[in-house]
């Protein structure tokens, strides 16, 4: 059994892409006693009715799944891992950096994976799941004793019929995926548009060089491999106009009034270059004004009566 921890859009996607009866949801303090039911609409094909149990007490799960956000990740493993087998290994699934180094560091004696996925996936409404396009996912180990389950995990997940593969360096993998989401996620979220649409935007233009050269900075100091702030540009736009019509997931929780993963993201590059002694004031400013987009309409006027972010940006509704 395969048990999946958070509901969500890409835990959505996995528990209707792997064999049917051999996924079930855990349930959370917050989750209906109904099992969740959905239409999940395939790439290509017709909508498929998916409906998923939650897990029993008495079942006893050989791979946990953890597709929730990265900020309620600790917290959500600290009431569902007393009752999960500690030879059961688990893989995280969450965006941005430094929520996985604290699971692995704060469970040693489990057996713990990291993925990072370039699949897309989201949910208009609670009863439909869209997988939005296909990618590829990358599964490695983050502590020494998950290196053995690594193979058998690989192939259990590709029974979803999604591209899995094993990765000897996930740290480096989720590095590669914090730097695009870093250039992207931010700007869709405070400029309120798909991916594609950023790359015209004026706040952009103006921002997304001098972030890049934050970027590459830390990129050096911090033993990732080295890459002009040029070559970072590049990949990020490249991925952007690829995704051109996709939602980042930064932006989908500002439209939803969700917490969002910046301070695992920019924040999380902001913080890395404090304790490294580089500069980070592009970082700092988009994980601010993302910041701002979550916190109550009236407690966002400033104290000189300016007016709120969203009437800073025009192109926010």
């Amino acid at each position: 059994m395969i048990a999946i921890l958070g509901a969500g859009s890409l835990g959505r996607l996995w528990a209707a892409t792997l064999p049917a009866g051999q996924v079930a949801f855990v349930p959370r303090p917050q989750t209906s006693a109904e099992s969740p039911y959905y239409r999940f609409h395939p790439v290509n094909g017709e909508p498929v009715p998916t409906s998923v149990p939650w897990l029993t007490p008495c079942q006893s799960p050989d791979l946990l799944l953890v597709t929730t956000k990265a900020g309620d990740t600790l917290s959500a493993l600290q009431a569902t891992l007393p009752s999960i087998p500690e030879s059961t290994p688990i893989v995280l699934f969450q965006n941005g950096m430094g929520s996985q180094q604290a699971v692995s560091e704060h469970w040693p004696e489990r057996s713990v994976l990291a993925a990072s996925t370039t699949e897309g996936a989201n949910r208009p409404s609670p009863d439909r799941l869209i997988h939005a396009g296909r990618g590829q996912t990358w599964v490695g180990a983050l502590s020494g004793n998950a290196e053995c389950h690594l193979e058998t995990v690989v192939e259990r997940l590709a029974r979803s019929g999604l591209a899995i593969a094993p990765e000897a360096d996930i740290l480096a993998r989720l590095w590669h995926k914090l730097v695009i989401n870093a250039g992207i996620n931010p700007f869709t979220a405070i400029l309120d548009c798909a991916n594609g649409d950023l790359l015209s935007q004026a706040f952009y233009q103006r921002w997304i060089a001098p972030l890049c050269r934050e970027i590459s900075n830390i990129s050096q100091i911090s033993g990732q491999p080295a890459e002009a702030p040029e070559a970072i540009r590049h990949r990020i736009e490249a991925v952007a106009r690829s995704t051109s019509a996709n939602t980042s997931s930064m932006r989908a929780d500002v439209i939803a009034g969700r917490p969002t993963e910046i301070d695992y993201m920019n924040g999380y590059l902001s913080e890395l270059g404090q304790r490294l002694g580089v500069k980070t004031p592009v970082n700092q400013m988009l994980t601010e004004q993302v910041k701002q987009l979550t916190r109550p309409y009236q407690q966002q006027e400033s104290c000189d009566g300016q007016p709120p972010l969203q009437d800073l940006h025009p192109n926010r509704r």
